[in-house]
């Protein structure tokens, strides 16, 4: 459909009028919203274009959308979407490559029924003047990933149950696989250890109320894992007796349902009083619903559907009205519960319920266009490796369920695409303590279910590297199947289940030839990496410094580093996961003290709860090279310094890691006034002092480090292995970590140079160095073994 845009008095369609009868609000974006995109800056990766734009008024917002090879808007030329629901919007089709020009429009009514079922966008609907008209170029060659339109979307969603995972149709095949061969499907595990274990169990009692209505993080969790349980029994013993047909694991799976839908919609378990235990429940309803649907009687349809509705509602209102992802999308929980609850509990109720639909539009419109606001073509994850593993997990089972639903793929998109590189480069399976961010197994081998993860998407894109490093996980973390961030989470003869009738089998293939220097630009994170194919040789260097500073789930470690080398953890992640809002969460591990990084005159990176404040203590990482003999960063930490240290004009950290063995780290720090900088480092060991040296030895791997030159004079080293501000309760028990500190002198400039050598036990190694400082600049030469590196630092004045 095309139109033109008409001034007002202008006659169009044969004597008819569009009037434009008010100003469009364009407000100005944020850190925190979304942005107007495309525009000629946009570098687009896929096709179509994803539509963004703040909204003009705060609710009731609906718009036209035009789309047109004419900076004019010539009709001929251009393609006009009426009746958009929100200010985000993925076209039906891809564009032909070119130049481009889009706008939009407020649609106008007083109508607001009218308006929310699309009645409001005819030809003739009021609508306020247009935007300011933006340009973009599709270039060729674009994966094209379009989203059917809202009355094309549903077209092979069946009526019939179940729908979550199984279609009806599939049901009778799969019966089959499950008595001719149990173990292959994985159906022997699944029932032995996954559905048994129901059969007998007491009921769980509904979660209280926290003593006085203050949350306490143990009873919190607590909470959470006794719905995480009635969500496997209901799921479970659902799922088992319908494939097996068998009355008394349905009529058991009906009792848990029933129970489970007779607790207080607005009591404990609701979205408002503890999310993660209303996500549980919701997630328990809708499997329970679905796959029982046929074995109960209309009056418990309506008791559970109703129960599940209202469950449902809580939820999507606090995303879409409250938190309004669609505007701020950095909520990490509402963006989960997406994945959650509205996807599976939209599938659940489609058809049955009104706003099942309106749920499940929203949720796939926003994954089309939005998804995810953590990361973008390179496939990274601001928030780091656990949170992707949690966002993955979810995301991946409702992207899942979703395909077999709708038909709607949504793997084919970049990010998904490459995703999988994030854990491989940045959380590698023989690590530990060697990634950033938020860690609920902070200190444990990588996840299993990181491993789970990615090989959903070696299934997805045959990746055999992506297999190899969920066979890695499976090898290495054997018995934390029971621990709280797996069993309080998801059950792995289920995942396993799926995977199996869903996905091929991939081969494995060692990672003998990734990149050497990995560069996440979508979130400012850089991987150097030797020999990840084989652990006991393996080096890992990880370097942040990102835009997306100390918001959400990241800390205040910009142009932080991590080392690890020879099977030991060297430069490590420092502190322990207590709980989230902990004295160790907010005291130390979200502040750059707990980091290999810098302090200046005692001050760190902003990482208080400001968002705004969060979002602006960013950083960039300027370069990453690779060259003969030697990898190369360079990485920018002005801005997260600025809220405690305005004084700050400059603060740049180079890493260069030489023959893939040792590490020279240059660090440039400029002030406006004098100051004194604490260069820090964090180790599971206690450290030999040496005058300007330091030497810590593992168990498996020790680490040589010296400061080779600093422009404001002797560095003076001290360690200390306690944590301060942390309540010692939380740590009682715990092993000690040391923590280095090299203060400088008071000056204006400071130019820092450490070398870190890596040193695998018992093999004698050892790096010399020289300078020369006759020009402007200050030569720092390094040998190993005959060959010797240059390194240049410019001089401070």
């Amino acid at each position: 459909m095309q139109e033109t845009d008409i001034r007002p008095g202008r006659p169009e369609h044969g004597g008819r009028y569009t009037t434009v009868t008010q100003p469009l609000y364009q407000p100005q974006s944020g850190v925190l919203t979304v942005q107007y995109s495309p525009d000629e800056h946009t570098r687009l990766i896929e096709n179509p274009p994803r539509f963004t734009w703040i909204p003009a008024q705060l609710e009731n917002d609906r718009y036209t959308l035009q789309i047109s090879r004419s900076p004019q808007f010539a009709p001929e030329e251009t393609e006009t979407v009426r009746s958009v629901p929100y200010n985000l919007y993925t076209p039906d089709h891809a564009l032909a490559p070119g130049d481009y020009y889009w706008r939009y429009a407020l649609l106008l009514s007083g109508d607001e029924e009218a308006a929310a079922h699309g009645d409001a966008g005819g030809e003739d609907a009021p609508r306020s003047e247009w935007s300011a008209v933006r340009r973009f170029t599709v270039p060729a060659g674009l994966p094209e990933t379009p989203l059917a339109g809202r009355e094309e979307r549903y077209a092979q969603a069946a009526p019939a149950h179940p729908r979550l995972w199984l279609q009806a149709e599939e049901l009778p095949a799969f019966r089959r696989k499950v008595q001719t061969d149990p173990a292959g499907t994985g159906w022997d595990a699944f029932y032995e250890r996954s559905v048994a274990p129901w059969i007998g169990r007491e009921l769980i009692a509904e979660p209280l109320p926290y003593p006085g209505n203050k949350r306490v993080a143990g009873l919190w969790r607590q909470m959470y894992i006794d719905c995480q349980e009635a969500l496997y029994a209901i799921r479970h013993l659902s799922v088992a007796g319908v494939v097996l047909e068998d009355p008394a694991l349905i009529a058991r799976a009906k009792e848990w349902l029933l129970h489970v839908a007779s607790w207080d919609v607005q009591g404990p378990t609701s979205r408002d009083y503890n999310d993660e235990a209303a996500f549980r429940v919701a997630g328990a309803l809708a499997w329970g619903y679905d796959w029982l649907y046929g074995h109960l009687t209309e009056t418990e349809r309506e008791e559970v559907r109703g129960r599940l509705r209202r469950r449902t509602e809580q939820v999507a209102f606090h995303v879409i009205e409250r938190s309004k992802i669609h505007h701020v999308p950095f909520d990490s929980h509402a963006v989960r519960s997406l994945s959650s609850v509205l996807a599976p509990c939209g599938i659940a109720m489609f058809g049955e319920e009104d706003k099942a639909k309106e749920w499940l539009n929203y949720t796939l419109e926003y994954y089309a266009c939005l998804y995810t606001p953590w990361g973008g073509a390179d496939g990274g994850w601001a928030e780091g490796p656990m949170y992707w593993t949690t966002g993955m997990a979810f995301v991946t089972e409702a992207l899942n369920l979703l395909k077999k639903y709708t038909g709607i793929d949504f793997y084919a998109r970049p990010f998904f695409q490459k995703t999988g590189d994030f854990p491989l480069y940045c959380f590698s399976p023989d690590t530990l303590r060697a990634s950033f961010g938020d860690q609920s197994t902070l200190g444990d081998p990588v996840s299993l279910k990181t491993g789970f993860n990615i090989r959903q998407f070696a299934g997805i894109t045959g990746n055999g590297m992506y297999q190899w490093y969920y066979e890695q996980t499976r090898a290495i973390d054997t018995d934390s199947e029971m621990k709280f961030y797996n069993y309080g989470w998801w059950d792995f003869r289920f995942d396993e289940m799926m995977y199996r009738h869903d996905y091929p089998a991939v081969e494995a293939a060692a990672p003998e030839r990734i990149e050497p220097v990995k560069w996440f630009r979508d979130i400012g994170w850089v991987a150097f990496h030797a020999h990840m194919d084989r652990p006991d040789d393996h080096i890992m260097l990880l370097a942040k410094s990102s835009p997306y500073g100390s918001i959400s789930h990241s800390h205040g470690d910009q142009n932080g580093f991590l080392l690890h080398a020879y099977g030991e953890p060297l430069a490590i992640e420092s502190g322990y996961y207590i709980a989230f809002g902990s004295t160790m969460h907010r005291n130390w591990r979200r502040q750059t003290r707990s980091t290999n990084n810098i302090l200046i005159d005692g001050q760190g990176q902003y990482a208080g709860t400001n968002k705004v404040l969060n979002m602006a203590a960013s950083g960039a990482v300027e370069a990453v090279e690779r060259h003969s003999g030697y990898s190369y960063s360079r990485c920018n930490a002005t801005a997260a310094y600025k809220e405690n240290v305005p004084y700050l004009d400059r603060y740049v950290r180079e890493l260069y890691f030489f023959n893939e063995s040792y590490v020279v780290v240059v660090d440039t720090i400029d002030l406006s006034e004098p100051g004194s900088v604490d260069w820090l480092l964090h180790t599971l060991h206690p450290m030999k002092l040496g005058a300007q040296s330091f030497l810590m030895r593992g168990t498996k791997a020790d680490l040589d480090g010296r400061f080779v030159y600093c422009s404001s004079g002797d560095m003076r080293l001290t360690q200390s292995d306690e944590f301060p501000d942390v309540d010692p309760a939380e740590i009682e028990g715990l092993a000690k970590q040391w923590h280095l500190q090299a203060s400088t002198p008071a000056a204006r400039s400071h130019r820092i140079a450490a070398l870190l050598v890596p040193l695998r036990k018992g093999e004698p190694k050892y790096v010399s160095y020289f300078m020369d400082d006759q020009d402007h600049g200050v030569h720092l030469y390094f040998t190993e073994d005959g060959v010797t590196h240059k390194v240049e630092v410019s001089k401070a004045y």
